[in-house]
Formats: C-alpha cells, sequence, structure tokens
C-alpha cells in the first residue's frame, strides 16, 4: 500500500474515533503475531506441532495420554507466558484511557490486551485464557503458574484440589461450546457501538467472526485493519492491509491530535 493511500485512510479512521460514541474493538491472531506468537496454522503454529486432534474436547477427556501432552505444552511455556505486548495492543489500551474504548473482543488466549493496560472487564475473551487451568467438574479456575510451579517437581498431571476433578486448559477446545455470557455480553456491545474495529483476524472462524456482521448491521462504521483480506471487506467502511502495529501507532497519534 502506497504511503499516500495509508496515511490517508488512518487520518479517515481517526476521524471515526473521534466523532464515536462507542468503540468495540475485535482482535484475531495477527495483533499477537507481532508479539513472536505464531497463529495456529501459519509455519510454527500450534498445528504445525501438534495434533489438533488432541485438542478436541472428547480427546481430552477421555485420553489420559492426551492429557498428559497437554500438560507438557503448558510446562514447556514460552510463547504465551513469555510474550509481551506490542504497539497494537498499547494503542488498544490507550484507546480505553482516552475513554473511547467500550470493551475489547478477542479470538486470542494470550492475555496481552489485559498485560497492556485493558481492564480485565472490559477485555472478552471469545476462546478463552491460556494463563489459566479449570476444574471440568466442579468449574475451579487456578492460574498456571501457581499449578505449573507446585507439580512441575512431582513430575505428575494436577487435578483439582477441591473434588479432583480434571484440569484443563481455560481454552475452547473443538468440540466445546463458547462461553455463552461472554458471547452475549459481546453481541450486545457489537449492536450498540457506532464504530467497530477489527484488528488482525481473518474473519473466518465462527461463531466469533459474526461479531462485526452484527456491528455493522446495526448501523456502526467497520474498519478492518489486517494482512490480509477478509470475508467483510466488502461491507467495511475502511481497509488497511498494513502492520497492526504500526497502524495502530499511527492511528492513535492521529486520533490525539483532535481530542
Amino acid at each position: 500500500m502506497a504511503i499516500d493511500q495509508l496515511n490517508g485512510k488512518i487520518v479517515a479512521a481517526a476521524e471515526m474515533i473521534v466523532h464515536a460514541k462507542s468503540i468495540v474493538v475485535f482482535t484475531g491472531a495477527g495483533i499477537s503475531t507481532e508479539s513472536g506468537i505464531p497463529d495456529f496454522r501459519s509455519p510454527g503454529g500450534i498445528w504445525t506441532k501438534f495434533d489438533p486432534e488432541d485438542f478436541t474436547i472428547q480427546k481430552f477427556l477421555s485420553s489420559p495420554e492426551t492429557r498428559k501432552k497437554q500438560w507438557n505444552i503448558l510446562l514447556e511455556g514460552g510463547l504465551i507466558t513469555d510474550a509481551e505486548p506490542n504497539k497494537a495492543h498499547r494503542a488498544v489500551a490507550e484507546l480505553e484511557k482516552l475513554g473511547k474504548l467500550t470493551c475489547v473482543v478477542t479470538q486470542n488466549i494470550d492475555n496481552l490486551h489485559q498485560k497492556a493496560g485493558n481492564s480485565p472487564d472490559k477485555v472478552y475473551e471469545l476462546h478463552g485464557n491460556m494463563r489459566y487451568l479449570r476444574c471440568m467438574d466442579c468449574g475451579a479456575r487456578y492460574p498456571v503458574g501457581e499449578i505449573l510451579e507446585r507439580y512441575r517437581p512431582k513430575n505428575d498431571i494436577p487435578d483439582c484440589e477441591f473434588c479432583h476433578g480434571i484440569l484443563k486448559p481455560d481454552v475452547i477446545f473443538f468440540g466445546e461450546m463458547l462461553p455463552q455470557v461472554t458471547l452475549k455480553n459481546a453481541t450486545f456491545h457489537a449492536t450498540r457501538c457506532d464504530l467497530m474495529i477489527v484488528i488482525g483476524s481473518s474473519l473466518v472462524v465462527y461463531p466469533a467472526a459474526s461479531i462485526p456482521i452484527y456491528a455493522k448491521e446495526s448501523g456502526a462504521k467497520l474498519v478492518i485493519i489486517n494482512n490480509t483480506p477478509t470475508p467483510c471487506d466488502e461491507i467495511a467502511d475502511i481497509i488497511i492491509n498494513h502492520s497492526a502495529g504500526e497502524v495502530m501507532e499511527k492511528l492513535l497519534e492521529e486520533t490525539k491530535k483532535s481530542l
């Protein structure tokens, strides 16, 4: 994209932010690749290292061996636990500080929006959060770091300390429904915002990808910032195929000039 064209789109998007009364930001894997987290399908992504079948809820519940593999993934840690927010995450957090952001709806499980400074109660995680474990029986939730510290020396798979149920990473596996309360809240805000900004999502994974469509159908402006085209480009008001970090940094600077 030519520099003049890019800058023109950024100025136009900044004007939308300045005049908006309620902004919802929708994020996908593309916002976190700049923090060193590969998306699931790219070279180096999780599907190149593990069998997707091990991420079905049916196999997780029925196979102790699969649960052992999952525990080993957590023990290895690395990409998600060590990742830091990038310029795009920090710009989204700054929109909240400026009083322009209603909420973030994210497909990501990396906790980077909260780490960047967004209020946890304004981040709706449609696919869960990899930094926690949840008991499949009683619902108790544990920080991964706390359980790793306790069980790593034992070389044993942990279970729930309350009911001894199976502990599972608190993310959505294949075959599981999205968290219905989270989805309901995300949909509520999407249908009531006047601007939705999509950052780093291919908008092909449903039902999450319906959120921007709900916003547009309810009268909101739609800005899509993504390296590649998406199925929603035809309904977007502004499309910016460029680096999320660079665009969001410039967009924030331009916005501040008019606030």
